[in-house]
């Protein structure tokens, strides 16, 4: 199993690089939207579509991503789109999680599955539009979130049941602690910090979304910081969700060793649109 995972993310890896720091963005902007083409697939088969419809949702995601590049959105798109998403995220996450898995079936099947579409196609436009920004921007708030899993992991290992009896949410995720999650949020103010020093020495002409949020002080990095960390939990705590509604214990086997590409991109979904979100409002 290790060595399929080591693989594939060699693999991810030797296809995203080169379109990352290509000096054309059109590769990256094909090859992340066939990624979120897959997540699209994957979602109508989470709520019970057929393959047909699986397949049009994937179709429809492509085209509503087809359709934000050719209206100009890319390099500039209405804030109250990001408005929309960030309280679309929040209070759909907090409702989710608070009714449970059983709570997330009692929703019409379209209207899920179009709710996910939706989520789906504005996480590629945020993603698009900070590629945009560029390089340094992007990968700081991919690494937000990967520090936030990374940390929160070996924090939970160890101190997991410890300090907190109350796990975070046991019916939807048994594994993950309130140790975790404070500690991957003690990872991503490290990391902000250590990447500032970076922004300044190495790319003081791009900076990266820690550097942005540094700069309004402390009374907005901080809770931005926290925010953010937060999200992630909540986009990682969603997906695990749908998939215990659905009996599946991954979202596909797109991704050997891995599961599926919502199973990669779960705590990515509302972190791009928030970015975005907030850099729209500092």
């Amino acid at each position: 199993m290790l060595k399929q995972r080591v693989i594939t993310a060699l693999a991810l890896l030797g296809l995203l690089l080169p379109t990352l720091f290509a000096a054309n963005p059109w590769p990256f902007m094909v090859l992340t939207g066939i990624l979120i083409a897959a997540g699209a697939w994957e979602w109508g088969r989470l709520n019970g579509l057929r393959p047909v419809q699986a397949w049009l949702g994937a179709l429809l995601c492509v085209v509503a991503c087809a359709m934000t590049t050719f209206a100009g959105w890319l390099h500039f798109g209405p804030p109250q789109m990001w408005l929309v998403a960030g309280a679309m995220w929040v209070l759909l996450g907090a409702w989710m999680i608070h009714r449970g898995v059983s709570g997330w079936a009692q929703w019409p099947r379209w209207v899920r599955w179009w709710v996910g579409l939706f989520l789906l196609a504005l996480a590629w436009l945020a993603l698009a539009q900070a590629h945009q920004r560029g390089v340094n921007f992007l990968l700081s708030v991919l690494v937000l979130v990967w520090a936030a899993d990374v940390f929160a992991y070996f924090f939970g290992r160890s101190l997991g049941g410890r300090i907190f009896a109350v796990k975070l949410a046991p019916a939807i995720s048994p594994g993950k602690s309130w140790e975790g999650v404070f500690g991957g949020m003690l990872g991503v103010f490290l990391v902000s910090w250590l990447w500032m020093i970076f922004d300044r020495t190495q790319s003081p002409n791009s900076p990266s979304f820690f550097t942005l949020v540094w700069t309004r002080g402390a009374g907005v990095a901080v809770p931005a910081l926290l925010f953010m960390s937060a999200m992630s939990v909540v986009g990682d705590l969603v997906e695990s969700l749908v998939k215990r509604s659905a009996g599946m214990k991954d979202s596909s086997g797109l991704l050997p060793g891995h599961g599926g590409v919502l199973d990669r991109v779960d705590a990515l979904l509302p972190t791009l649109p928030l970015a975005m979100m907030l850099v729209a409002w500092i």
